[in-house]
């Protein structure tokens, strides 16, 4: 439908309502972020919100939080730390400040902030990874401090928030354990360190039902169940050590689980996480994000390309391959953003609108 020329390379996902579309980008020699506001029905700008955020990450220095739209608001959060409320329909900012400043997080990351903000129990939830303060809940109108949660330096990835063992929880990574909090309080209600040490922590943990799903590259994919009190199981329920992602995350179609580690896995979730099929090729290689629902699963290639599985099939069986982006792409890490039946796919250059129709 469309495409609109970025100015650097960008790791964070896209965020997307029908009239706008939230990307970020980099400005002025790589030493400024850009949070750019498109609008959806034909690309073009209609705001860009602006933070001097200097500094050298692996990886490069843009954003790898996905924007948070929440209450006609959106929550913008840096490489570097910074955090910004912005008015969604004017880009006005509402209020900001620096997570990793403002609760004395001092540990070296060497891919900076990567959590995307959360809204849970009303409350804005990012993980500035402080001594006093590594799970942090924030009044989402003007920033100021609920709860702040101790604890160990942060990982790499995402929080989630669900009702796990009768509790409502938010569950993620720090660097070295999983756990999970109480979302009213902060409390650490359980924490979780893996067999094998060293995980990067980056996938984010899926919830299913009344089990979490976890996927890390050392430890491989295992669903955990959850005691009465919210408290985890610390023994899985399943395992499956072929399918360890290091920062491609695994979704659930269905009774099944489909993720990408040197290859494509379809694995069982009710028989054990045991391998269905699997199926190599260059889009399954390494990295890719995906989304799915009980029947389908679209995975969006490094190369910019959405290829359309059945997720009911006894084999692979790929139902359509389409290439949004081009063959110069340099690589797509961004998750996609879907609204109605558009795409808004992000890419090394690029922002495409696609409409998938019926």
């Amino acid at each position: 439908m469309w495409e609109t020329a970025l100015t650097a390379p960008g790791l964070g996902g896209v965020a997307a309502t029908s009239e706008h579309v939230l990307v970020s980008d980099r400005e002025l020699n790589d030493t400024v972020d850009v949070w750019r506001c498109l609008k959806a029905a034909d690309g073009k700008e209609a705001w860009a919100h602006r933070t001097p955020a200097v500094g050298n990450l692996d990886y490069g220095n843009s954003p790898r939080a996905t924007a948070l739209i929440h209450d006609g608001c959106a929550y913008l959060q840096g490489a570097f730390g910074d955090l910004a409320c912005i008015e969604l329909a004017t880009g006005k900012a509402k209020w900001s400040l620096n997570v990793r400043d403002e609760f004395d997080a001092t540990d070296e990351r060497k891919w900076g902030v990567c959590d995307s903000p959360l809204i849970a129990d009303g409350k804005l939830i990012v993980a500035p990874g402080g001594k006093d303060a590594a799970l942090v809940a924030l009044d989402p109108k003007t920033g100021k401090p609920v709860w702040k949660a101790p604890g160990k330096p942060a990982g790499y990835g995402s929080f989630v928030a669900a009702k796990l063992g009768g509790m409502f929880q938010i569950v993620g990574h720090d660097n070295e354990t999983l756990g999970g909090w109480d979302a009213r309080t902060g409390a650490r209600l359980w924490a979780l360190k893996p067999e094998r040490r060293g995980d990067f922590n980056v996938p984010t943990p899926t919830v299913v039902g009344d089990e979490l799903l976890v996927s890390t590259e050392n430890n491989g994919t295992r669903l955990f169940a959850f005691k009465a009190d919210g408290v985890i199981d610390p023994k899985p329920v399943a395992v499956n050590k072929k399918l360890a992602p290091d920062t491609h995350t695994p979704v659930v179609a269905g009774d099944r689980v489909f993720g990408v580690w040197n290859r494509l896995y379809c694995l069982n979730l009710k028989d054990g996480l045991k391998e269905l099929y699997d199926e190599a090729g260059t889009a399954f290689s390494g990295y890719c994000s995906a989304v799915a629902t009980d029947a389908r699963v679209l995975v969006v290639s490094k190369a910019g390309e959405l290829i359309l599985l059945d997720a009911t099939a006894k084999e692979f069986t790929e139902l359509g391959r389409l290439a949004v982006l081009g063959k110069e792409e340099k690589g797509v890490y961004a998750h996609p953003a879907f609204v109605g039946t558009r795409v808004y796919l992000r890419g090394s250059g690029s922002v495409a609108c696609v409409e998938l129709g019926e």
